[in-house]
C-alpha cells in the first residue's frame, strides 16, 4: 500500500511539473516536451527505477490511446481552408523527405556499420519517420501560422505511417526472401484511402447523433470512445489507424462547414458539431496524456556505446541536412521565414521508431540489435536537436541563416562582376550614381 501511495504521490507531482515546464517554455523556449523525456530517461536507463517491462501490456495500450487523442484534438483544431491550401504541399513534401532521408540513412549504415543492404534500408526506414506525437504539441507551443501548424500536423501523420508500412514490408521481405513493390505501393495507397474514407464517414455519421448524444448525462468522452471504435477497426483491417482518427477529428471539427445532401439536417440551426466545453476537455485529456507519453518515451529508451552514439549523431545530421533539401523544394516561399525554417526542423523521432525498431530483433534480422541500439540514439538525439534548434529560432540570428539557405534563388558571389565598369562601357560617369544624383528624379518628382 505504501508504493501505492508514493505512487499516486509522483503522479500529482509529475502533472504539476507538466504545467510548470509548459511555463518555462513560454518565458525561457526550452520545450517541456525536451523536459519531461530527461525525467523518463532518469528514471528509466539512467537510475533503473523502472522500465517499460513493468507497464507489461498497459504500456502499448496507454501510448497508443495517447497517439489517438492527440491526433483527434488535432484534427478539432485544422480549418478546412487551411488544409485546402496546405495539403498539395503535406503530400509532396511527406514522400520526398521519407525517402531521401532513407536512402541516405541507408548509405551511410552500410558505410559505417556492419548491416547488410536490406536491413540497412530498414533502419533507413525506421529513422525516416517524423513522431506526429512530437511534432504536433511542439508546434502548439510555438508562434507559427495556422497554413504551417497544418502542414506539419498532416506531413508528419503521413510521414509516420510510411515509416510504418515500409519498415514492415521490408522486414517480410527480409524473412520470405522476396520484395515486391507493387504489393507495397498497393498497401500505402489502401492505408490512406481507406483510412480516411472510413474517418471522414465515421464523423458525418457521429455527427447525426451528436444531439441525442448530449442530451445525456455524463456522455462527453462518448466521441473519444467512438474514435476508439473506428481506430480499431480500421487497424484489425490493416489500414491506418492513425489517419482515420485525424481525419475523422478534422470532419467533425469542420461539421458545420460541410454540406452533403445527404446529412442534411431538418433543423438547420442546431449544432451537430462539439460543444466548446468538449473541445476544451479533450485538450486537457491531450495535454495530460502528453505528459505521461514523453515520460514513458524517455523510460524506454536505453542506453547505447559511444561508437553507436557517434553514427546516431552523423544520421541525425543527415536526417536535419535532407530535410533542409525537402522543405526548400516543396514548401511555398510565401511563408514566413521562421515558419519555413521551423518546417525544416521539425523531424524528431518518437515512440513509433522505438516500436519498429525491435520488429528486426524479433524476427531475426541480421543486425537486428543494431538497428535498435542506433534507432534508440537517433530518437534522442533528433529530439534533443529539434529541441535545441527551436530555442535557438527564438533566441538567436539561426532563423536567418535558415532563411538563407531556403530562400527560393542563392544570392551570387560574382553578380557585382556582372556590373559594366567605365572602361568597358566608355561612359564618363559611374555607372552607379551616388548622393544627390541617385535621388535626382525622385526629388524632381516630388516638386
Amino acid at each position: 500500500m505504501q508504493d501505492i501511495a508514493s505512487t499516486i504521490a509522483l503522479v500529482g507531482i509529475l502533472v504539476f511539473l507538466a504545467h510548470l515546464f509548459t511555463g518555462i517554455f513560454s518565458r525561457t523556449r526550452i520545450p517541456d516536451v525536451l523536459l519531461l523525456i530527461i525525467i523518463g530517461i532518469c528514471f528509466g536507463p539512467i537510475l533503473n527505477l523502472t522500465s517499460p517491462s513493468e507497464f507489461g501490456i498497459v504500456g502499448p495500450i496507454f501510448t497508443t490511446i495517447t497517439l489517438i487523442i492527440i491526433l483527434f484534438e488535432s484534427g478539432l483544431t485544422l480549418r478546412l481552408s487551411a488544409i485546402r491550401s496546405t495539403l498539395s504541399s503535406a503530400i509532396k513534401l511527406a514522400p520526398l523527405s521519407f525517402f531521401i532521408t532513407m536512402g541516405g540513412v541507408a548509405g551511410l549504415a552500410l558505410l559505417l556499420t556492419d548491416l547488410e543492404l536490406l536491413p540497412a534500408f530498414i533502419l533507413g526506414a525506421i529513422v525516416s519517420s517524423t513522431s506526429e506525437a512530437v511534432v504536433i504539441p511542439l508546434l502548439r507551443q510555438l508562434r507559427v501560422q495556422e497554413e504551417t501548424r497544418t502542414l506539419l500536423s498532416v506531413e508528419s501523420s503521413v510521414n509516420d505511417v510510411l515509416s510504418i508500412i515500409i519498415t514492415i514490408a521490408l522486414v517480410q521481405a527480409y524473412t520470405l526472401g522476396e520484395l515486391n513493390i507493387a504489393s507495397i505501393a498497393g498497401n500505402l495507397f489502401a492505408a490512406f484511402i481507406v483510412a480516411m474514407v472510413f474517418g471522414i464517414v465515421g464523423a458525418l455519421i457521429w455527427s447525426t447523433l451528436l444531439n441525442r448524444i448530449h442530451a445525456l448525462k455524463n456522455a462527453m468522452f462518448t466521441t473519444p470512445a467512438f474514435v476508439f471504435v473506428l481506430f480499431g477497426l480500421v487497424e484489425m483491417m490493416n489500414f491506418s489507424g492513425p489517419i482515420a482518427a485525424l481525419a475523422f477529428g478534422i470532419t467533425i471539427g469542420n461539421i458545420e462547414s460541410i454540406r452533403i445532401p445527404i446529412f442534411k439536417r431538418s433543423v438547420t440551426d442546431e449544432s451537430i458539431g462539439l460543444t466548446e466545453t468538449e473541445k476544451l476537455f479533450f485538450s486537457e485529456v491531450a495535454f495530460l496524456l502528453k505528459t505521461f507519453f514523453f515520460i514513458y518515451l524517455g523510460i524506454s529508451l536505453e542506453l547505447i556505446s559511444s561508437w553507436l552514439i557517434v553514427v546516431s549523431i552523423i544520421l541525425c545530421v543527415v536526417a536535419f541536412l535532407f530535410r533542409l533539401f525537402s522543405v526548400k523544394y516543396t514548401v511555398n516561399k510565401s511563408y514566413p521565414k521562421l515558419d519555413i525554417a521551423i518546417a525544416s526542423i521539425m523531424v524528431p523521432k518518437g515512440l513509433a521508431a522505438v516500436v519498429l525498431a525491435s520488429i528486426p530483433l524479433q524476427q531475426e534480422v541480421v543486425g537486428g540489435e543494431t538497428i535498435k541500439n542506433i534507432t534508440y540514439g537517433v530518437v534522442l538525439l533528433s529530439i534533443v536537436i529539434t529541441s535545441a534548434l527551436v530555442l535557438a529560432m527564438e533566441k538567436t540570428k539561426v532563423v536567418d541563416l535558415y532563411g538563407w539557405i531556403l530562400s527560393s534563388k542563392f544570392p551570387r558571389i560574382g553578380s557585382r562582376l556582372a556590373v559594366p565598369s567605365r572602361e568597358i562601357t566608355g561612359e564618363e560617369n559611374p555607372v552607379i550614381p551616388s548622393g544627390d544624383k541617385l535621388f535626382k528624379d525622385i526629388n524632381d518628382t516630388n516638386e
